[in-house]
């Protein structure tokens, strides 16, 4: 065989590579705290975590992706807002623990690196480190042609975190008559993208860049849907500033009939008053268009609350007040009660 060839004939191009490397460091870098002890490149990222006043520390790990919104991010070429999402869906998990996010890692798969999409895709990592007070320490960008399609990409995210033991928040003491305090979400987050995907486009034969000025607060029906996940870092400061929560609840996959009884002993379910806060509306388009049940949609979506704090019923006023100090205009939206499951009225 006479022809001479090379990885880049197979697909995969080591100098884009390379480039998308240069052009994401000033992102990453922003990231840094005095815990990173490490640049980009090594093959291992080092961080010595602040220990001052932890007494017995405990590392608290998630992992997690954006999902099927990507297609979205795709449909628009637009990528720098899904690295938020990433960051947002491990950050809000590992702070239910009641821990403080210290640093985070990504991982992008593609079939073919385009080095300006990568370092677009790393920029929306990095501003979610930014809100949610950690390091982008390192990450991986995958060249996988024929598995990907050349335009195409996934990517997950790995946070750790740090709580004291003492102050580990795992839902033990919730009880009946605890309040459940809501947080507002953004949007959809990064769930139920395939429900929405299914009744937007192909059953109500909508396009991404379709006029919503009836919805989603005007602009496009596509930048509405690839509004990021919010970060709570900041709204669960406040409320540990203000008590020690029973539990926190992170509003994903399963709505609120799944994710609610995660933090609920045998023998204990939740009531929540769906009238307490207001909706947005682009869960009321999903559901006009496709027809779908009150309950599927609070089985499938976050229905406009990101993130619930189960505290005693006498703190929930404290809690809102220091929210509401933060400029986070939470809404008392239930209580625990006894019984089984979550009821939603």
């Amino acid at each position: 065989m006479d022809e001479k060839l090379t990885y880049k004939d197979a697909g995969v191009d080591t100098k884009e590579g390379e480039l998308a490397v240069k052009l994401m460091k000033e992102h990453v870098q922003k990231t840094f705290d005095k815990g990173v002890l490490s640049g980009l490149g090594g093959f291992g990222s080092l961080y010595m975590p602040d220990l001052t006043g932890v007494s017995e520390p405990v590392l608290v790990a998630g992992a997690d992706g954006v999902g099927t919104k990507l297609m979205l991010a795709f449909m628009m070429d637009r990528h720098d807002t899904v690295g938020q999402d990433c960051v947002a869906m491990c950050v809000n998990d590992v702070l239910c623990q009641g821990a403080r996010p210290l640093f985070f890692l990504d991982y992008i798969a593609t079939g073919r690196v385009d080095a300006a999409k990568v370092a677009d895709i790393v920029r929306g990592v990095a501003d979610g480190c930014v809100i949610a007070e950690c390091a982008l320490v390192g990450g991986e960008t995958a060249e996988m042609p024929g598995l990907y399609g050349s335009d195409e990409y996934d990517m997950a995210g790995f946070c750790v975190g740090l709580v004291d033991k003492s102050r580990i928040i795992d839902g033990k003491d919730v009880k009946a008559g605890d309040a459940i305090i809501g947080l507002k979400s953004s949007g959809l987050h990064s769930n139920g993208f395939s429900l929405a995907r299914k009744v937007l486009f192909e059953v109500a034969g909508l396009k991404a860049d379709d006029a919503v000025d009836f919805c989603c607060g005007g602009g496009t029906l596509g930048e509405a849907l690839l509004t990021p996940t919010r970060i709570y870092t900041k709204q669960v400061r406040a409320i540990l500033g203000a008590t020690q929560p029973k539990a926190f609840v992170h509003i994903t996959g399963g709505g609120f009939y799944e994710n609610i009884p995660r933090v609920l002993a045998d023998g204990l379910g939740a009531r929540i008053d769906k009238g307490a806060w207001e909706r947005p509306e682009i869960f009321g388009l999903i559901q006009k268009l496709g027809g779908i049940e009150e309950r599927e949609m609070f089985s499938t979506f976050n229905m406009g609350i990101g993130l619930m704090a189960v505290v005693a019923a006498e703190d929930a006023e404290a809690v809102l007040e220091a929210l509401d100090g933060g400029g986070e205009a939470a809404a008392l939206i239930g209580e625990v009660v006894m019984g089984e499951g979550v009821e939603v009225l």
